[in-house]
């Protein structure tokens, strides 16, 4: 079979489960789809492999969501109380239809307030931008700000508490500790269990898998808003298995209710789910973003740009010193699995470098099993300090309301990643330690996991 080929029905499987994998060997009569590629003519291999797409696709949505579960068979603890929704433009059925209007058509679920997490509830706000309280231009309805100017606003008051009955979360999380929505529903968690009021989660997919994880645990003096407790960035968890978890671990005293997906599995990369992919900030335009993010969001904690001002945020990098090609060629020699670099220039429209030709690489993901994340991302900080060490730079701007400790510390969980890129520590040197830490979180969060 011709190497284009092979590529073509690569990219067409590439995020096919195993079970599907094993599923189109089958069907074609051998024991692999390797076999399966070799064996047969190109039209009666696409074939086939169109007959399983269109089969596939055919069976519509997959998954449903607990949004989908709420509004089609209600709750009785929701039934006829002031209801507080946790949401932004994720919140959304297959349809496309919000929670918001979906909850408000059913005469037993009552919205008295909406609360907005980083970004607001529409969505609209760059990264670390507060937003201020406000009222729902479609509806009317109050809306309390869960990320303003402060650290204290990052948790609802007992004033906002006040309005409601019950506190409903339903955000779109992408599977990365950095991303701040998580926290966003343990701070409003651990609120509700001061004002006695129950708390619900809508469950949605991990999209890039529950299978994986990535990256060390958190140093005690480490937390912050973009790792409120210790755990890996890749995490391999869905928001209901975190509330469960942290509910537990915590002793959080208010009642939990999470309305778990039908359908989804660990293994199941959300372009098998059936469901939209919305936007949960304007720097996450495509589930390739999120897959990225757990390792290139690292790039914020230094003066590199991390590609926010392009339609390629966390797939483009670099900065206006550096050579794309020779920083490709490092990259590549690195040996890092499921992953190309692209010598490239971009100028970012805002934020770092903005107006500037930065030089840098953009990354193509080309096997996401294979993959890894964090350990790219810490590879790609190591390249750029090494080909230039007396100009590359670590944020020491406030990072998520914290002035005290270098945004790098914060991301990584510790100090020893800027150190050891500092001490030109080898890729293995930097990564010795995670495989004890993500054994030992898998352990942790085992007890807590709702789906196969």
């Amino acid at each position: 079979m011709p190497d284009h080929e092979v590529q073509w029905v690569n990219r067409f499987t590439r995020c096919w489960s195993d079970r599907e994998q094993q599923r189109l060997g089958s069907a074609i009569g051998r024991a692999s789809v390797c076999e399966a590629k070799k064996s047969l003519f190109l039209p009666w291999r696409l074939g086939v492999l169109a007959f399983n797409l269109l089969n596939h696709e055919s069976k519509g949505v997959t998954v449903q969501t607990g949004l989908a579960r709420l509004a089609a068979d209600g709750s009785s603890l929701l039934a006829d109380r002031r209801i507080g929704l946790i949401c932004n433009p994720t919140a959304v059925d297959p349809e496309l239809r919000h929670a918001i209007d979906l909850l408000r058509a059913r005469a037993d679920l009552k919205i008295a307030s909406l609360f907005g997490p980083e970004h607001g509830v529409r969505g609209d706000a760059q990264d670390m931008i507060g937003v201020g309280d406000d009222r729902d231009a479609q509806t009317g309805l109050p809306v309390f700000s869960l990320y303003g100017h402060t650290e204290a606003s990052l948790a609802p008051t007992p004033a906002m508490l006040d309005t409601v009955d019950v506190m409903v979360f339903d955000v779109q999380d992408i599977g990365s500790r950095y991303y701040t929505f998580v926290w966003t529903m343990v701070l409003a968690m651990r609120a509700c269990a001061k004002a006695g009021k129950p708390f619900v989660v809508l469950d949605r997919p991990n999209p890039i898998g529950g299978e994986d994880i990535e990256g060390p645990a958190i140093a005690p003096g480490f937390e912050s808003f973009v790792g409120l407790v210790s755990c890996p960035s890749r995490h391999g968890m869905t928001a209901g298995e975190i509330a469960r978890w942290r509910h537990s671990v915590e002793k959080i005293d208010c009642e939990l209710l999470v309305i778990s997906m039908r359908g989804w599995e660990r293994s199941t990369w959300f372009e098998h789910t059936g469901l939209p992919w919305v936007m949960p900030s304007p720097n996450m335009p495509t589930t390739d973003t999120a897959l990225l993010y757990p390792g290139m969001c690292l790039v914020e904690g230094t003066e590199l740009s991390e590609g926010r001002g392009t339609t390629r945020p966390f797939e483009l990098a670099g900065a206006p010193h550096l050579d794309g090609h020779r920083l490709a060629r490092d990259l590549e020699a690195m040996q890092l699995p499921g992953v190309k670099f692209r010598p490239v220039v971009f100028t970012p429209m805002f934020q770092k470098h903005a107006g500037k030709a930065c030089g840098g690489v953009q990354l193509h993901v080309t096997n996401y099993r294979e993959f890894r994340s964090y350990r790219t991302g810490v590879a790609f900080l190591k390249a750029c300090h090494d080909q230039a060490p007396e100009r590359f730079q670590w944020r020491l701007r406030a990072y998520e309301f914290v002035d005290k400790i270098p945004a790098i510390d914060l991301l990584a969980g510790s100090a020893d990643l800027r150190n050891g890129i500092e001490a030109g520590a080898s890729l293995d040197d930097l990564t010795a330690r995670w495989p004890r830490d993500e054994g030992d979180f898998a352990e942790e969060r085992a007890a807590f996991l709702l789906y196969p």
